[in-house]
């Protein structure tokens, strides 16, 4: 009789499940493990010293169900790499995989994981999504890696790889951790995943990518107490980051693993480096400083080749960083850091030799050795076009208005014609508002601009949300370009705003200029709308 799938996977996997004062949430972590099924021969809870009950919470898993282990630590580690450790030294099953307290795993991870986990597979990984809470909206961490079924015999043979530095999404050979010694950072090191996977990639595993949803990430943007990914605003976040990417570089380098140390690089660039740089406008001036002379000591360090090798975006900005001691062009440094990438004016060119030598494009006239060559000559569709965007709320009809900026020359040589406007939701990440307006050239300040009317009682029926914009610029060759405008600032542009409206009595409407400067929407309708508004303003400066 052939053998069945959840027969051939019967107590095959150890999942650690680590917590610490998280009683809300740890019990749904640890029931969607049980619920993988007779795959699952342990879950082993590791309580890392928490005071808030979860401790009994897990005493009464246990009791229900016998797969569950419980491990308490007696003092408190500061970190997920210590009790993450104990899991794996817990472990009794031929593999492991790890699991946070606050996300769940969804039906048939494991299985899923299993089923690439052949004889000579030492990881399996597959798809993990972020799901935002209380919205529920999800997206895909590092969708690339998992679009088909593929094994991998090195890890240098796809250094996309590093890219995912997550833990949780992954099946290890419990044996292939332990031959290697491959454990996380102890105590509290924030970014313990980064060493961590660095030391898998290192020890050369044969690998397995499924393209099945293995993790759900919960992403709780309004909690007490924030993830390490979210709590960025304090610069021992920053300094934790880089320490971690300089960590897991030299993991590699040590293993001979070029390939993938510069791809890490590659990776620091264009993920930590755009992100941070997204939010220097919102840090104090002495934030930004120290931040500004850490980043530029980390990149003192990166060899011209790895500069080279990384995104453009990225690689301008750290031109830029090492250019200059001091923080400077913030906006315009967010707007080149935004997804997608805008480079706004000024369009500087560095001294011609001759006449009628025109000079390289370059970041600034004080900076002529930051050039632009290699973030120009791409196709118009990954062009860092600029569009500001101009949103004035009315009671009647709301004009849009977009401004195009021309870039060296590549806007009029494609010739735009058209612009598609969406207004997408944030929460459930649909679509509530289209529009399509045609594009006038202004030849006086070298752009073209584009009015399209909007009706904001339209959102509004939504109930109160936020809104983002996302354009698709068409040009006459057939080509576009998708991106996001920017939030134009100005007296009465970017204020907040209440309209009478015959469909919902009473519609407030904010613009407001995103991290990275692009042009958003916050809408609440009805005097319950407004209300609720009001009330969440006011909390927010008491809690300040």
């Amino acid at each position: 009789m052939p053998q069945t799938q959840s027969s051939a996977h019967l107590a095959q996997v150890s999942v650690v499940v680590i917590g610490y004062d998280d009683a809300a949430h740890v019990g749904d972590a640890v029931r969607s493990a049980l619920a993988q099924g007779t795959a699952v021969r342990e879950v082993i809870a590791v309580d890392d010293c928490s005071a808030d009950g979860s401790a009994e919470v897990l005493d009464g898993l246990a009791a229900g169900d016998a797969r569950v282990k419980v491990v308490r630590r007696k003092t408190n580690s500061g970190g997920c790499g210590t009790p993450r450790n104990d899991g794996i030294d817990a472990a009794t099953a031929p593999y492991v995989m790890f699991l946070d307290s606050d996300d769940v795993l969804p039906p048939g991870a494991v299985d899923a994981l299993l089923g690439a986990a052949t004889a000579d597979v030492d990881v399996a990984a597959g798809l993990c999504v972020r799901r935002e809470l209380p919205s529920g909206r999800e997206t895909p961490w590092q969708p690339e890696l998992y679009a088909g079924p593929a094994v991998v015999a090195r890890a240098s043979a796809r250094p996309r790889l590093v890219h995912d530095t997550l833990c949780v999404n992954k099946l290890y050979r419990t044996g292939f951790l332990r031959e290697h010694g491959i454990r996380f950072p102890e105590g509290r090191f924030p970014y313990e995943d980064f060493v961590f996977t660095a030391r898998v990639l290192a020890a050369g595993p044969r690998l397995a990518l499924v393209p099945d949803r293995v993790y759900v990430w919960h992403v709780r943007r309004r909690a007490e107490r924030l993830s390490i990914s979210l709590d960025r605003a304090g610069i021992n976040n920053w300094v934790a980051r880089t320490e971690a990417a300089r960590l897991a570089y030299d993991i590699l380098v040590a293993a001979g693993e070029k390939t993938l140390a510069r791809a890490a690089r590659g990776k620091f660039l264009d993920h930590e480096l755009r992100m941070y740089v997204r939010e220097l406008g919102q840090r104090t001036p002495e934030y930004r400083e120290a931040w500004w002379r850490i980043a530029r000591a980390h990149l003192e360090a990166f060899r011209t080749a790895d500069l080279a090798s990384a995104a453009a975006p990225g690689r301008v900005i750290a031109h830029v960083l090492l250019a200059t001691p001091e923080p400077r062009d913030l906006p315009r440094l967010a707007e080149l850091a935004a997804r997608p990438a805008r480079l706004r004016p000024p369009y500087a060119r560095s001294p011609g030799r001759t006449p009628s030598d025109m000079g390289a494009p370059v970041w600034s006239p004080d900076l002529p050795h930051v050039r632009l060559d290699h973030l120009l000559h791409r196709p118009i569709p990954h062009l860092p076009l600029a569009v500001d965007a101009e949103l004035r709320p009315r009671a009647r009809t709301t004009l849009l208005r977009l401004r195009l900026h021309e870039l060296y020359g590549r806007v009029a040589q494609a010739g735009p014609t058209a612009v598609e406007v969406e207004f997408v939701c944030r929460e459930d990440g649909q679509p509530g508002f289209t529009g399509t307006a045609l594009f006038a050239e202004d030849p006086e300040f070298d752009t073209w601009t584009a009015e399209l009317a909007l009706d904001l009682a339209v959102l509004g029926g939504r109930g109160a949300g936020t809104w983002d914009v996302r354009l698709r610029l068409r040009f006459r060759d057939g080509t576009s370009r998708d991106t996001t405008p920017h939030a134009t600032a100005g007296p009465g542009l970017l204020s907040r705003t209440a309209l009478p409206s015959a469909r919902h009595g009473l519609l407030l409407v904010q613009p407001y200029a995103t991290h990275s400067g692009a042009l958003a929407l916050r809408v609440a309708p009805g005097v319950r709308g407004v209300t609720s508004v009001v009330g969440r303003r006011v909390r927010r400066l008491l809690h300040w």
